[in-house]
Parts: structure tokens; sequence; C-alpha cells
């Protein structure tokens, strides 16, 4: 009997670890949250976040960790500080469920709007009152495919690019702020007219129609990326 519950207790963990599907983290004891280090899930272990279950992928969700209990959760499921004492009582980034733990604090209904109205933008509205915008594809790692949507940097959001899977779309997919990237130009001769936004290790290739399109678009993300909100604001 001994010998069975501990195989049990083995499969357990092991499906625990592998699928992410239990309520509390079986590595680290509620009461022992902040206090001490968790050993964080594996990225290759999740395809989803681990709160929220929407599925990862490298464009639209990132993965994150939450560094109280070490779960993989996407951005707007760890956007929360709490202080960890196991760090010196240093604000950290948690999930929302470690922030109201941790903390007490209750997470605002407004809070949570928050973060969905900003992709809440319809792109027709967006695109009457952009500094640019027009039909891009963004290629995958291997630049050979990738996703074909509506690219728009809005007026009043002018250092963010929402990217819509369609013009008359009402919610953006996704976006990108542009702050602190680099504008690469990609030669390819007359056929592929490619560029890139790039930061530390991540790096976004886009192919535009048309290398004038494609000059406009480098232009364009260039100011959002050096901070210059103003459209009449001389360029350095």
């Amino acid at each position: 009997q001994d010998a069975i519950d501990r195989k049990e207790k083995r499969s357990e963990t092991f499906k625990t670890a592998v699928h992410g599907l239990e309520t509390d983290t079986p590595a680290l004891k509620t009461e022992e949250l902040g206090r001490r280090a968790p050993q964080w899930v594996r990225d290759n272990l999740v395809t989803m976040c681990m709160r929220c279950k929407e599925p990862f992928n490298a464009i639209t969700r990132r993965r994150h960790h939450c560094r109280a209990c070490g779960y993989v959760v996407c951005a707007r499921c760890s956007d929360y500080k709490a202080e960890l004492q196991y760090d010196g009582n240093r604000p950290n980034r948690v999930c929302q469920e470690c922030f109201i733990f941790l903390t007490g604090h209750t997470v605002l209904e407004d809070r949570e709007g928050k973060h969905k109205g900003i992709l809440e933008k319809g792109a027709a509205e967006v695109s009457s009152r952009s500094l640019v915008c027009s039909s891009l594809q963004l290629l995958d790692k291997n630049g050979k495919g990738g996703t074909r949507g509506w690219f728009v940097i809005p007026q009043d959001d002018p250092l963010v690019l929402y990217i819509y899977a369609a013009p008359q779309d009402v919610r953006a997919h996704t976006s990108i702020p542009l702050l602190g990237y680099q504008v690469r130009d990609v030669p390819q001769g007359e056929s592929r007219h490619l560029f890139q936004l790039a930061q530390s290790r991540q790096v976004f290739t886009f192919m535009a129609d048309t290398e004038e399109l494609k000059q406009r678009w480098m232009k364009a993300m260039a100011r959002s990326a050096a901070g210059i909100t103003d459209p009449e604001e001389e360029e350095e």
C-alpha cells in the first residue's frame, strides 16, 4: 500500500508540473509565498497562461513568471507588484492571485477593464486619427510565413503599434510598445520589402507591399522608438 501511495503521489506531482492545472503551487505552500523563492515552472511545460488559460504565442501573448509562486503567466495576469520577503522586501512582478494574497488588496474592476480596454479601440476609428496605418505582414521567426493584418500607430498613442486582423475590427489582437526599439532595414531586392524592430533578443520582422510604404513605416517607428510624440518636432 505504501508503494502504491508513493507511486500515485509521484504521478500527481508529475501531472501538475507538466499541465499546470492545480490551483496551488506544488513546490511552494501558500503560507510560504513571498518568504521563499519559488521553483519556476519551465516555459516549455506550458502552452497557456496558468491563470487565465489563454494560449501563449510569440507575438500576441508572451510568457512571464510570477516571482511569488513561479507560475508561467501572461502579461495581463502578471501586471502587479508586491514586496517579497526573500528578495529583501523589494517589489517584484507577481500574478493577480499572489498580489491579492500578499497585499490583501482587491483588484478593482476598472483596473481589470483598463487592461482589456487598451486593445479595445476600433481599427476604423484609430486609423482615421493615425500617424501611419496600412496592411503589413508580420513574419515568423524563419521569415517565410506569418500574420498579415492591419497595423496602426495612433496619434493619441504614438508610442504604441496596434495590430488588427482586419481594417474594420473593433478590437486589436495585440500591441507592441515601440519605445526603445531599434528600426532596421533588411535589404531584399525588389521582391520583398522587409524591415525589423529589435530590442535585446526580441526581433519583429515586417514586410510591406511597396518600398515607399516600407520607408514610411520605418520613419514613423523610428520616431516612436525615440520617444518623439509631437508630429511637428524636429528629428535629431
